[in-house]
């Protein structure tokens, strides 16, 4: 029985699991608590000007891949037979490792052959910086082998002096090479590297050679090579030996890094060229390089011959302190909601003076969201907007502060309600070839309108009776909104029966189930982005749908369809049935009456994915080996199968394990069989041992599995990093299976398991959006001084007029605690800031040399 058995839990603890972070930074008590978080968000949105193919058919069928340096970690959908392919994917996940290059890759599919990469756009990882949040179209640079590079390599050297038998005196170059770190996959499986170690100058070329290391991307090397490097005549001995310059400034020491290929071509991994003159002051020189292309890696004449690629792009690093630093900030944000008027609160402030309203709102409803004050908030700056509508058909239509906190807080917690009401529909409607266009212009040969009405109808209506018979589903935080966004615009328009009906479709069908049938990708209904005869199935749909809903709340007798085509096919809905159908449900999801209980508490899907797993018994040849399968997590059980979607006969083929089993969630140490980004899961029965696909997916769902996990009995205070193999643990050695583990179990921050709420990484977030606002806070702050001095019209009105100020000393009073509030947080985030520049000393494994030592 493996560690994770009950008989080895001697040291259990109730602590939470861990989210992923960076390693801590070495330093004092306080930096040691830092968690650096990174994160990455943005959309691949199209393509255009690709090279087409020669001959007939010109067209690609192109795909788009996101890179950590070589690490591939997301794919969009293939995009049929475009030069100008439009992709339309949104991507968001936390990056869990060091990189360098961040890279998008524009492929051909083959079916026959290897895709064929077309060309690259690769941003350093310092200058990313320079394109967050904004659309940019990108040149694609070609694809060179050698210029795909990753990775870093730990080299000294040193000088020796020697002398010689007839009597001469020489210098003796000493090459160590200790290792290597962080090299990629080759073809998705660690490669064999060796390396080759050159002494190069005008007149020399001096070549020695590693041995092969076996499938690793951390090869350990620790072999020694010399290169003899003669005095000239004129040499002297000297009581102390020294490094005359003129000698080796023209030499360098030159590593290539390779694949072994075997029968194959070997591939280049990357190199680096180290001067001997880095010797000139000392006679040992000890450092991390980071692996570089060749020199000619990039050249190419014909760059703007690729084509280009449209992307939005926005990466964010978070230096979360520990939660005593943040406790006034949070305090200041969580008195929001009651301070009057809310256009004063900390909140609200944050919101005007960012340069995009949608950086400030997602932390902000988060946070909030936590401390069950959001409904207060989105109540009061609705309610703010309720001020300045005029007429009740566009209520909640404009984008606002509350329309986009209501926006996220549906995003956040009605993701399970979208999964069990729409998924099913929308599997069915993507898996299906049924043809759905009902516009006489776009209808292809052969295509029967009236079937085609048919079929969209036939989508429709289950759709709609699927939504309207859901209100159950409805998660008890939306409702309690939907019914203060309902009080509010009665009394806001008291002569208007039906604008308690339009406040709440205007989100609940618009914003949230017309939205997300446009876009199932978005909110995880569906991997990638549909194919365009699927996406105008689905606007179709969306677009009935939302009228549908519109139409049944104002009881209006026309629909507001432009094209001819959907006026005529929205005639078969104008029954009184669907109007009544849709007052019904909004009138359930509105009220705060307690809904009946089924009985039966339905788990959360959580995530799902194809990986591979380490094969529990044994194979003919008596080795375990490693099998794809789909594993499947809600808040019940993880289970894993072979095939994803399909009926499965047997019921032993599903093997399964209760989550309240699950004693730890760990990262399994690449050693333990030479693959990357694998995990255990350790459980009452023997480790469950899981290959993600790269390291982003496997951060997830080790942070998934332990969230869901955290509060369960009995977890693990220590676990094994290395698997047990041939009768002991590789990691201590320990032979008998059930040895408490060697290693302390990874502690993090708890979190909800439905909603992933890190507090303090939203309030760091925040602290953020403050410090790079100061100049505006600053103009909002004048802006305050200038009305309660000078009261009535202003002649001068533009350096506040674009801020919602409604009292002028109640606000100034806010900006001065934000001000105060952010200059203490100042003081620790400098002083950690100092101490990780002065702790990763250049050259050292966290911060690696960058092109040639000097």
């Amino acid at each position: 029985m493996a560690a994770a058995a009950p008989a080895a839990a001697a040291a259990s603890s109730d602590a939470p699991a861990a989210s992923a972070t960076a390693e801590p930074e070495a330093g004092d008590e306080d930096s040691c608590e830092v968690r650096v978080l990174q994160s990455l968000r943005g959309k691949i949105c199209e393509a255009k000007n690709l090279l087409p193919y020669l001959g007939p058919h010109k067209m690609r069928d192109c795909f788009c891949t996101i890179n950590l340096d070589q690490e591939e970690v997301y794919r969009t959908q293939v995009v049929e037979k475009s030069l100008s392919p439009f992709f339309s994917e949104e991507f968001y996940f936390e990056i869990p490792r060091t990189f360098q290059y961040l890279s998008f890759y524009v492929y051909d599919k083959n079916v026959l052959q290897r895709d064929l990469r077309i060309g690259k756009v690769a941003i350093k990882k310092e200058d990313l910086c320079n394109h967050s949040g904004k659309e940019t179209w990108f040149s694609l640079q070609p694809v060179d082998s050698n210029s795909e590079v990753q990775g870093k390599v730990h080299l000294e050297l040193k000088l020796n002096e020697l002398i010689t038998e007839n009597g001469t005196v020489c210098q003796q170059l000493v090459v160590h090479i200790k290792a290597c770190h962080g090299l990629p996959l080759i073809n998705g499986q660690s490669c064999d590297p060796y390396a080759t170690v050159s002494l190069v100058g005008p007149s020399r070329n001096d070549q020695k050679k590693t041995k092969v290391k076996k499938k690793t991307s951390n090869p350990q090397f620790n072999e020694i090579f010399y290169f003899e490097v003669t005095r000239s005549s004129s040499y002297t001995r000297k009581s102390q030996f020294q490094v005359e310059e003129e000698d080796i400034e023209k030499l360098e020491i030159r590593i290539d890094l390779w694949n072994n290929g075997n029968l194959v071509q070997d591939v280049f991994l990357g190199e680096i060229k180290v001067p001997v003159n880095v010797l000139r002051t000392d006679s040992s020189h000890q450092a991390w390089y980071l692996l570089q292309p060749r020199d000619n890696g990039n050249k190419s004449s014909k760059t703007d011959d690729l084509g280009s690629l449209r992307l939005n792009i926005c990466y964010t690093e978070d230096c979360v302190l520990p939660s005593e630093y943040y406790g006034p900030l949070k305090t200041l944000l969580l008195k929001s909601p009651d301070v009057q008027p809310i256009s004063a609160s900390a909140a609200y402030i944050l919101s005007e003076i960012c340069r995009d309203k949608n950086d400030a709102v997602l932390p902000l409803v988060r946070l909030l969201l936590h401390h069950d004050k959001l409904v207060p908030f989105a109540t009061a700056v609705a309610e703010l907007d309720l001020k300045d509508t005029q007429d009740a058909n566009t209520i909640f239509r404009g984008n606002s502060l509350a329309t986009r906190c209501l926006d996220e807080m549906m995003k956040i917690v009605g993701g399970h309600y979208l999964k069990v009401t729409l998924k099913p529909i929308l599997d069915e409607i993507c898996d299906s070839s049924k043809s759905c266009e009902i516009d006489p212009i776009k209808l292809k040969e052969g295509d029967n309108v009236e079937n085609n009405k048919e079929n969209l109808r036939y989508y429709v209506d289950k759709l709609f009776n699927t939504i309207v018979k859901s209100s159950m589903s409805c998660p008890t935080l939306m409702c309690d909104i939907f019914y203060s966004l309902r009080q509010m615009a009665t009394q806001r328009f008291p002569n208007d029966p039906h604008v308690q009906y339009s406040a709440v479709s205007s989100f609940v069908f618009l914003r949230f189930f017309a939205v997300a049938v446009v876009s199932p990708h978005t909110f995880h209904l569906r991997p990638h982005h549909p194919d365009a005869q699927t996406i105008r199935t689905l606007t179709l749909i969306s677009k009935t749908i939302q009228t549908l809903g519109t139409w049944g709340s104002l009881s209006k007798s026309k629909s507001s369809f432009k094209e001819t085509f959907m006026c005529e096919f929205f005639k078969m809905f104008q029954e009184e049935g669907y109007i009544i159908a849709v007052k019904k449900f909004l009138d359930e999801i509105s009220s705060t009456e307690t809904k009946e209980s089924s009985g039966t508490s339905e788990p959360v899907h959580l995530k799902e994915g194809e990986m591979y797993k380490r094969a529990q018994g044994r194979t003919r040849i008596g080795k375990k080996n490693f099998k794809k399968r789909w594993f499947c997590l809600t808040s019940r059980e993880l289970t894993y199968h072979k095939q994803p979607g399909k009926f499965i006969e047997r019921k032993d083929a599903i093997y399964t394990i209760p989550v309240k089993n699950i004693l730890a969630v760990e990262k399994l140490e690449e050693s333990s069989f030479n693959k990357k980004n694998m995990f255990q899961v350790i459980h009452t029965e023997k480790p469950l041992y899981v290959q993600a696909n790269n390291c982003v997916e496997a951060n997830e769902w080790i942070d998934v599995l332990c969230r869901v996990s955290r509060c369960n009995q009995n977890r693990l205070s220590f676990y094994h990093p290395s698997a047990y193999i041939n009768g002991n643990w590789l990691c201590c050695q320990e032979t008998s299976e059930n040895t408490l583990g060697c290693k302390p179990c990874t502690a993090g921050v708890p979190a909800d398991i439905q909603i992933d709420i890190d507090e303090d990484r939203e309030t760091e977030r925040i602290y953020s959006l403050f410090t790079l606002s100061l100049l505006k806070l600053q103009k909002m702050e004048e802006a305050c001084g200038t009305i309660a001095v000078y009261q009535g019209p202003q002649k001068e009105p533009d350096d506040y007029s674009n801020f919602v100020i409604e009292d002028s000393v109640t606000t100034f009073k806010t900006i001065q605690q934000i001000k105060s509030v952010i200059e203490k947080l100042d003081e620790p985030h400098e002083k950690y800031r100092k101490k990780r520049s002065s702790s990763a000393k250049y050259g050292s494994k966290e911060n690696p040399i960058v092109g040639k030592a000097s």
